[in-house]
C-alpha cells in the first residue's frame, strides 16, 4: 500500500528536465502563439488612430502689462492701484472656471465632432472631452505657473484649441476687470457730479441773499440820498461784497444798484465757487476713463506652442514589446497545459 503511494506521488510529480523536453516539443506552437499574438499588437498599435498633445504654460503679467488698469489710480487718488497677483488671480480663477469649459464645450468641440462621435449620452461626451481638455494648477517646482493641455487626433487642431480657451480665458479675465475699473470710475464720476451740483446750488443761494442784502441797502440809500460813498478820515468803509454784515448803504445808491444789476443778470456762479475747477476735472477724468483691452495682458505665455509632430498614443514600440511578452506567456501556459495533460494521459495508460 506505501508502495503504491510513493509511486502515486511520484507519478504527480513533474520532473523539471522532463518539463523542458516537453516545452521544447511544443517549440514552434509557443513560437506561432507569441508570433500571432506580437502582430495583433502591431496590427493594433499601427491601425490605432494617432493621438497628439500641445501643452502651453502660462505665468504671471508684466507690470507693464497692467499698467492700463492702474491709469489714474494711486496715492494721489482714492482709488487702490492693482497688483500682478490680483490681476494674474482674476485670470486663474476664469482659466478654471467651469463656465468657460462648458462654452467652449459647446462652440468649440462638439461642432468639431462627427455624427457617430456624438452617439452616447452628452455626459459620457463631456467626460471625454474633459480627459482631452486639462488645466493644470501651479507645482511646488512652479509655483505659479498654469498649465493647459489637449489631446486630438488633429495636431493643429490641439495646438489652435489650447491657444483659443487660454484666449477666452484671458478676454474673461480683462472683460471682469474693465467692467471694475469702470464701475469704481462711475461711482466717482457721480459723487463728484453730486459734489459739483450741490456747490452750483449753495453758490446760487448765497447770490440771491446777496442780492436781498444789497436791495435793502439800496433802499437805505435812497431813502437818505447818498448816491456815491462817503469816506472820512474818521469812519473807513469796508466797500467788499463777500458779507453782508457791514453798512452797505454807506457805497451809496449807484454802486449798490450797479451790483445788483450785476447780480441778477449773472449767468453762472462757477467762477466764484473755490475749487469747483478741480472737482470739474477729476469728474471730466472718470466720465470719460476707457481702458483699451489690447493695452492689457493678464497672463504671460512661458514658452512658444508648437504644433506637436509626434503622437503621445499609441506607442507602437511599447505596445508591441508588451505583446511578445503576453504571447510568450500565454503559449508557455498553454503548451505546459498540454504537458500536463499528454502526460497523465500517458500515466493512466500505463496504468
Amino acid at each position: 500500500m506505501q508502495n503504491k503511494n510513493t509511486q502515486g506521488n511520484g507519478a504527480d510529480e513533474i520532473d523539471l528536465f522532463e518539463l523542458a523536453r516537453g516545452l521544447w516539443a511544443q517549440k514552434w506552437l509557443i513560437i506561432s502563439i507569441t508570433l500571432l499574438v506580437t502582430v495583433g499588437a502591431a496590427a493594433y498599435a499601427f491601425l490605432s488612430k494617432p493621438v497628439y498633445e500641445a501643452k502651453l504654460f502660462i505665468m504671471p503679467p508684466t507690470q507693464n502689462g497692467i499698467a492700463e488698469l492702474n491709469y489714474g489710480r494711486g496715492k494721489s487718488t482714492e482709488l487702490e492701484t492693482y497688483s500682478i497677483k490680483h490681476v494674474y488671480d482674476v485670470f486663474a480663477r476664469n482659466l478654471q472656471a467651469e463656465s468657460l469649459r462648458q462654452k467652449f464645450f459647446n462652440e468649440v468641440y462638439l461642432p468639431s465632432l462627427d455624427e457617430a462621435q456624438r452617439k452616447g449620452p452628452l455626459d459620457g461626451i463631456y467626460d471625454r472631452f474633459s480627459r482631452q481638455l486639462v488645466v493644470k494648477g501651479p507645482g511646488k517646482d512652479t509655483p505659479d505657473r498654469f498649465s493647459v493641455t489637449v489631446q486630438s487626433g488633429d495636431p493643429a487642431r490641439a495646438t489652435e484649441w489650447a491657444k483659443t480657451y487660454v484666449s477666452r480665458a484671458s478676454e474673461a479675465a480683462e472683460s471682469e476687470l474693465i467692467k471694475n475699473v469702470t464701475a469704481e470710475a462711475s461711482v466717482r464720476a457721480r459723487n463728484l457730479e453730486q459734489r459739483i451740483v450741490s456747490l452750483r446750488e449753495t453758490a446760487q443761494r448765497v447770490r440771491e441773499d446777496r442780492i436781498q442784502q444789497l436791495r435793502e441797502a439800496l433802499k437805505i440809500a435812497e431813502a437818505i440820498g447818498l448816491t456815491t460813498p462817503t469816506i472820512n478820515s474818521s469812519a473807513a468803509v469796508d466797500i467788499t461784497v463777500d458779507t453782508g454784515n457791514k453798512m452797505d448803504y454807506q457805497r451809496g445808491s449807484k454802486a449798490l444798484a450797479a451790483e445788483v444789476k450785476a447780480l441778477e443778470s449773472r449767468v453762472s456762479d462757477d467762477a466764484f465757487i473755490p475749487d469747483l475747477r478741480p472737482l470739474q476735472m477729476r469728474y471730466s477724468f472718470y466720465k470719460k476713463l476707457n481702458i483699451d483691452p489690447e493695452s492689457i495682458s493678464v497672463y504671460r505665455q512661458d514658452g512658444s506652442v508648437e504644433v506637436p509632430e509626434s503622437p503621445i498614443k499609441p506607442r507602437k514600440a511599447l505596445i508591441m514589446a508588451l505583446g511578445a511578452v503576453f504571447g510568450f506567456i500565454l503559449a508557455g501556459f498553454i503548451a505546459l497545459i498540454r504537458f500536463v495533460v499528454n502526460r497523465d494521459t500517458r500515466t493512466i495508460n500505463q496504468g
